[in-house]
């Protein structure tokens, strides 16, 4: 037995909700890895804050996980600003980057007051944005199915967590 109160979880669902910020971080630090190796194709997995600063990872370098968080900021806020037909700003619900190396996805997680610390933190709480990076020959779908999952896993850690709208539910 594992002496993380999750990895003692045999149903694999999100670890019991901790009350304080650093249980909190904690835990989904735990959920983060989780997801990182159990999905096919992930090689790595980093939640930055949505002003470009590394919250988690999964055991990236942690260089280069703070320059992938900073461009992944940018990536994620481009989204948010360009309008589709309806002449409207929203956040894009996923993001996929194709290179010649790697898959990158971005997609919104929440906003959480497990950050306390952070600079970036505004009333309270830290908007959050989910980094992975895949192999080329991972399956987009099951990595962006897996990621809907992981966020919803975060949500107990969200003061408010990711929205979907009617028939988008994540499973």
């Amino acid at each position: 037995m594992s002496t993380h109160p999750a990895m003692n979880n045999v149903t694999g669902d999100a670890p019991a909700t901790e009350t304080t910020a650093s249980g909190q971080r904690d835990n989904m630090a735990w959920l983060l890895r989780q997801f990182a190796s159990d999905t096919t194709g992930v090689t790595h997995a980093v939640l930055l804050s949505r002003d470009g600063l590394r919250l988690l990872d999964s055991d990236v370098d942690k260089d280069w996980a703070d320059e992938l968080s900073a461009a992944i900021s940018g990536v994620a806020s481009l989204a948010a600003n360009i309008t589709g037909p309806t002449h409207k700003k929203r956040p894009a619900r996923q993001v996929v980057i194709e290179r010649d190396d790697c898959l990158i996805f971005v997609q919104g997680s929440g906003r959480s007051a497990a950050f306390e610390g952070h600079p970036g933190n505004e009333r309270g709480v830290v908007d959050t944005v989910l980094a992975v990076i895949a192999t080329m020959d991972a399956d987009a779908g099951t990595v962006g199915f897996e990621m809907g999952r992981l966020v919803q896993k975060f949500a107990p850690y969200m003061q408010i967590p990711v929205r979907v709208g009617t028939g988008d539910e994540v499973r």
